[in-house]
C-alpha cells in the first residue's frame, strides 16, 4: 500500500476520538478512506510503528491504522 491508495475497513474497528461521536465507542467497519502518510521514520531515525499508516475518512476524522486493518478498494 502507498500514500493515495483508497481503503477499506475490514476488521471489526471501534474508536473513541471520532468527531460526531467525542468519547463514545463508534465502530469504523466498512469505512472508506485515503492513505494519506505511512510513518517509517521520526526525525530522521527509522521506525517501526504498529499502526503506520495515517488514513483520512472525512476532512475532520484521520486515523492511524495497520496493515491487518485495512484493505485496498477498487
Amino acid at each position: 500500500m502507498k500514500v493515495g491508495d483508497h481503503v477499506r475497513v475490514k476488521t471489526q474497528l471501534s474508536v473513541f476520538h471520532h468527531p460526531e461521536h467525542k468519547g463514545k465507542s463508534f465502530d469504523i467497519t466498512g469505512l472508506e478512506g485515503e492513505i494519506v502518510r505511512i510513518h517509517t521514520e521520526w526525525h530522521g531515525r527509522p521506525i517501526s510503528p504498529n499502526y503506520p499508516y495515517e488514513v483520512r475518512f472525512t476532512p475532520r476524522f484521520v486515523t492511524h491504522l495497520s496493515d491487518h486493518e485495512i484493505e485496498l478498494t477498487k
